[in-house]
């Protein structure tokens, strides 16, 4: 069997389509793999991605945030002279590695140091979207309810 049927996670869910998407595209994906990295939770809001890219220059790499898909790639410009190795342990390969965000999940700073290179990313919720509390009033016992629709609104004003 080669695939997993997650439809029964979803019964009780509504809208979450990208979930199932992303759940099988981790499930197809190669796992470990080259370079290795290190994802971090710094606190509530703020992650750190780290991939351990020795030997890779600023521009050799590239950084890429598309429809909330992190896509990490490098390239090799230049191979080291061919010498005699008695062994060659150290990757000398291009890669991609690609990371789905969720939601409000913004890149904000990446750099290279000492062949790792960090990620900083930041979850901004908009104010409009973060959790509010509704107050309860007390009243009759068969209030009107009394809504209007945007369309109305709008003529009315």
């Amino acid at each position: 069997m080669t695939t997993i049927d997650f439809s029964p996670l979803f019964r009780s869910m509504i809208g979450f389509d990208r979930l199932a998407s992303a759940l099988e595209m981790a499930y197809r994906s190669e796992p470990g793999g080259y370079p290795p990295y290190n994802v971090e939770l710094l606190d509530e809001n703020r992650y750190r991605i780290t991939l351990a890219v020795a030997g890779f220059t600023e521009s050799e790499l590239n950084i890429e945030v598309k429809d909330n898909l992190l896509t990490i790639s490098g390239q090799r410009q230049a191979s080291e002279s061919e010498g005699n190795f008695l062994y060659r342990g150290i990757a000398n390969r291009a890669f991609e590695r690609k990371f789905q965000l969720a939601d409000y999940v913004k890149v904000v700073e990446a750099r290279l140091a000492n062949g790792l290179l960090h990620i900083d990313l930041v979850r901004e919720v908009p104010e409009a979207m973060r959790p509010r509390r509704i107050e309860i009033k007390a009243g009759a016992a068969n209030p009107a309810i009394e809504h209007v629709p945007a369309e109305e609104q709008a003529k009315a004003a």
